[in-house]
């Protein structure tokens, strides 16, 4: 069953095994989060406690469905931003914190690349069915619309 002591449980088990290199200098907790349709994951400091990072996964994960290699793959992509110093103690390796590749880098790095991979396999062939499932398939349409911004031209290129 995937509740709150198995994140822990992938979480330690992740980390000694994954990220043994990398300080653990505050309290990092994980948690399910609300159902959604993009976002995987995130990392942030709490704001009522500024010496805990919190992770918190996207709620469909809670799903069976979600094979536990996606699951794993989030949550090693959120230690990776922690790793980077985006939300933890640790300085900060990076201005941002997905430019130039660098989570792949960072993935290939820790010996994971196929995790990488087969994460984005499996979502590609099966995230959207998942949110269909969830969301109903009218929100489907409704993902990654992106508006078109019209930038209004400076009045001396008019004519």
């Amino acid at each position: 069953m995937r509740d709150e002591t198995w994140l822990y449980q992938l979480l330690d088990d992740t980390w000694d095994g994954h990220f043994p290199d990398v300080p653990q200098d505050n309290i990092v907790k994980i948690t399910f989060g609300r159902r959604a349709k993009s976002r995987l994951g995130s990392i942030k400091v709490d704001l009522r406690q500024p010496d805990v990072s919190v992770i918190t996964l996207n709620g469909l994960f809670r799903d069976q469905r979600v094979p536990e290699l996606v699951v794993k793959a989030t949550l090693v992509h959120e230690l990776c931003h922690y790793a980077h110093g985006f939300n933890s103690p640790i300085v900060q390796k990076f201005r941002h914190p997905h430019a130039g590749g660098v989570m792949r880098a960072e993935f290939r790095e820790r010996g994971l690349e196929q995790l990488y991979l087969d994460q984005r396999r499996w979502l590609k062939d099966n995230w959207r069915g998942m949110v269909e499932h969830s969301f109903g398939a009218p929100a489907v349409r409704r993902m990654r619309v992106r508006k078109a911004v019209k930038v209004p031209r400076p009045f001396w290129f008019i004519g």
